[in-house]
């Protein structure tokens, strides 16, 4: 059975706002919570005075107001600051503490624009689809880092074409691994693109396109041995109501196409 976790009472009359995300937070829970869902965003909107000051006069918690001044005085690390914030909480468990210093560990070590991408991965890791295709979109806009492998970018066409997939949009999906396969030249991104391929073109179309390309025609072998494999593997029974939402779901993306 697990601990009891108690959570402050104490709710600020006047809320600390992140101005980067124009975000007013009223408790220590709330505060919390943002650190952990927006690792990638941690900067000097939460690592300053004020908010040292906000959690001793707002919160009531002059404890954890003095040990962050101090930390702030001794130059500590962003990572120690907002550890200290999550550990004197006293709302997560040892091990979510551990992961979550895990990842500060890596994101530390990242450049700026792997930290876009890490941020736009968690977006589409939590279901937020669209959102996270801005956010990749920002990455292959912007002048290219060349500090970075160009196989980076040729991922994160990848990662675009899979955020378009979830939503069905397959045409815009196949330009993405297409683009992903030229810079990178994996087979998984192939398959992926023929995938999408498959999916919007006609039958004839698509047999015109592997037409002649050795590579295409093996890929898609393994490609129907797959789609059959998996045909086969699903539940029949599943619920109406699964393929009700996914109806409405696909619905809600045309209107916002324009499509219907």
């Amino acid at each position: 059975m697990g601990s009891l976790i108690l959570c402050h009472k104490k709710r600020a009359k006047q809320p600390y706002e992140i101005s980067r995300v124009h975000m007013r937070i009223y408790t220590i829970e709330e505060l919390c919570y943002y650190i952990c869902n927006n690792l990638y965003l941690i900067d000097y909107t939460i690592i300053n005075r004020q908010l040292c000051d906000w959690i001793g006069d707002e919160l009531e918690l002059s404890g954890l107001a003095e040990t962050l001044r101090e930390e702030l005085r001794q130059n500590c690390s962003m990572e120690q600051f907002v550890l200290t914030i999550l550990k004197e909480s006293t709302i997560y468990a040892a091990a979510d503490i551990n992961r979550i210093q895990n990842i500060l560990e890596h994101l530390q070590n990242q450049k700026d624009v792997e930290r876009t991408k890490y941020k736009a991965d968690s977006l589409q890791g939590s279901g937020e689809y669209e959102t996270a295709i801005l956010v990749y979109q920002s990455i292959i806009n912007k002048e290219w880092d060349d500090s970075v492998e160009k196989t980076f970018y040729g991922h994160v066409y990848a990662c675009l074409g899979a955020a378009y997939g979830h939503l069905f949009l397959y045409e815009e999906a196949a330009r993405m691994y297409q683009e992903a396969y030229r810079i990178c030249e994996e087979p998984d991104m192939l398959k992926a693109y023929l995938y999408c391929c498959f999916r919007v073109l006609p039958e004839a179309q698509y047999v015109k396109m592997l037409s002649g390309n050795p590579i295409y025609l093996s890929m898609d072998s393994v490609l129907r041995e797959e789609i059959k494999k998996a045909r086969q593997e699903v539940d029949i029974d599943m619920p109406e109501e699964q393929f009700l939402k996914w109806k409405k779901q696909y619905r809600r993306i045309d209107k916002s196409r324009g499509i219907c």
